[in-house]
């Protein structure tokens, strides 16, 4: 009677930890991966790397690999993540990219001397998400430009080497580099005005989900145009609503009655079993 009393015991704790489990599951993993929170605040202290507003705003790890590139030396990057934060008043999107930098680049004249920078690329027209790759002929992209030694370019492009400045650049940055060695940090502070300013610029009052991508150079290790580091496709979640897909809840849910149903049998069958004997 001692050994029914035990497995029916083991019974309800082994099922007790699987409902536990496969409800956090879904509480941890809500917000699909290549989401990115925006934060919708009333007053911006966020121009500045540094300002307290960030403190406020959540920010996403965002993994970056070797672009494809022909270029020499392309697969030598050594930029792993960008730590990226966003939020939007009424009137601007704020985004902030930080990333780990042992040395600082600012110095671009000579002739193997190269630059730190990193960039924020949208899809000019929004309807649709454009290759990667610096868009294409007929789905081109805006990108964000930030460099240590040239300061900012807003720049449209419709494939690799395709890539125009705009003449009058509508996107304001702030930049700074603070700790020493490997805890050395860059973060850089894009913003700009929500409707767009002019033709071919990305219009960021959409109400819709925000494609947008991320890449990064560091001068000291060789890198320049197409040996950089980039993300994938990601998105702000300006539609707003649920954070994460309703039917995973359920599946987890699922999930975890169906294994506690079969834990249930298989510990009453061992009863009747040792019942029997």
């Amino acid at each position: 009677m001692a050994d029914h009393r035990r497995t029916l015991t083991l019974t309800a704790v082994l099922s007790a930890l699987i409902v536990v489990s496969t409800m956090a599951a879904p509480m941890v993993s809500a917000r699909p991966a290549h989401e990115i929170p925006v934060s919708e605040v009333s007053t911006a202290d966020l121009a500045e790397p540094n300002a307290g507003g960030w403190a406020e705003v959540p920010a996403s790890d965002v993994p970056l690999a070797s672009a494809p590139s022909s270029v020499p030396n392309a697969d030598d990057t050594s930029v792993e993540t960008v730590d990226v934060q966003a939020a939007r008043t009424d009137e601007r999107l704020y985004v902030r990219l930080e990333w780990h930098d042992a040395t600082r680049d600012r110095n671009a004249s000579a002739t193997r001397e190269f630059a730190d920078a990193v960039a924020v690329q949208f899809p000019a027209n929004t309807s649709s998400r454009p290759p990667i790759a610096m868009g294409g002929p007929d789905n081109r992209v805006n990108v964000w430009y930030w460099s240590g030694s040239t300061g900012t370019q807003e720049l449209l492009a419709g494939g690799a080497g395709s890539t125009t400045p705009f003449e009058n650049p509508t996107v304001r940055t702030n930049a700074s580099y603070t700790g020493t060695g490997g805890n050395a940090t860059w973060a850089v502070v894009y913003s700009r005005q929500l409707d767009a300013p002019s033709e071919n610029r990305t219009d960021l009052r959409t109400d819709g989900d925000l494609d947008v991508a991320f890449a990064v150079w560091n001068g000291s290790n060789g890198e320049r145009s197409g040996q950089k580091a980039v993300s994938e496709w990601h998105y702000y979640p300006f539609s707003g609503g649920p954070q994460g897909p309703p039917y995973e809840t359920l599946l987890w849910t699922l999930a975890g009655i169906a294994i506690v149903g079969v834990v249930g049998v298989t510990s009453f069958g061992i009863y009747r079993t040792r019942g029997a004997e």
